[in-house]
């Protein structure tokens, strides 16, 4: 079975969803038969600068940006994972373009936790090359092609966008969007047990 998730790095429900998604499918009878891919989504595909978190969520929120931030650490904490809020956000095309050279080299898995963790967990600036290029070497991924990649503004620009458009296609509006077998969807960082019952009736229905 073939699941397919689209998300961001810098979206803290992608974080949550991830955590439990794993949750659910190492508890999953049939899950040494399931895939999983990881699919390109920007929150933010227009933006161009790096600035503090709390800065842009105060800009959109206004004073709810906190108690909002609050409740986050807590759900995220409440899965074993960290979470700092004094991150900084910016445009992750250059993530997601070395995303897909982790996927050709095999370490796609381990270059999403690595992103996730030095966000959230570790609040390092992911917006210059060179962090981006410490944490991918970090998961795995040969550093010197990560470099070709960064310094080549086509590389993989084009296969980000393609799943970009296949989101919107398939009816996202947000991340994290979890598609199964391409027969369910899930949108969201649902519970442990909603993810549980995704993954069996997939299961069900490829067996049908």
């Amino acid at each position: 079975m073939h699941v397919e998730i689209w998300s961001d790095i810098i979206c803290p429900w992608c974080y949550l969803g991830k955590a439990r998604f794993e949750a659910a499918l190492g508890s999953f009878e049939h899950r040494d038969e399931v895939t999983v891919t990881f699919r390109s989504f920007e929150l933010d595909p227009s933006r161009d600068t790096v600035e503090p978190l709390q800065k842009m969520l105060s800009a959109r929120y206004g004073p709810d940006a906190v108690q909002m931030e609050e409740r986050m650490a807590g759900l995220v904490a409440a899965e074993g994972l960290g979470y700092r809020v004094d991150r900084e956000v910016g445009s992750t095309f250059d993530a997601h373009r070395l995303l897909h050279l982790a996927r050709e080299q095999g370490v796609e898995n381990e270059l999403v936790n690595a992103l996730f963790k030095a966000n959230f967990a570790e609040a390092r600036p992911l917006f210059t090359g060179d962090t981006l290029l410490e944490v991918a070497a970090e998961a795995g991924l040969d550093r010197t092609a990560a470099e070709r990649v960064l310094a080549d503004p086509a590389a993989y620009a084009e296969a980000v966008r393609e799943e970009e458009q296949e989101a919107s296609r398939l009816g996202a509006t947000g991340v994290p969007f979890f598609v199964l077998d391409r027969r369910f969807g899930v949108a969201g960082g649902q519970s442990v047990e909603v993810f549980a019952r995704a993954l069996e009736q997939a299961w069900e229905q490829r067996a049908a």
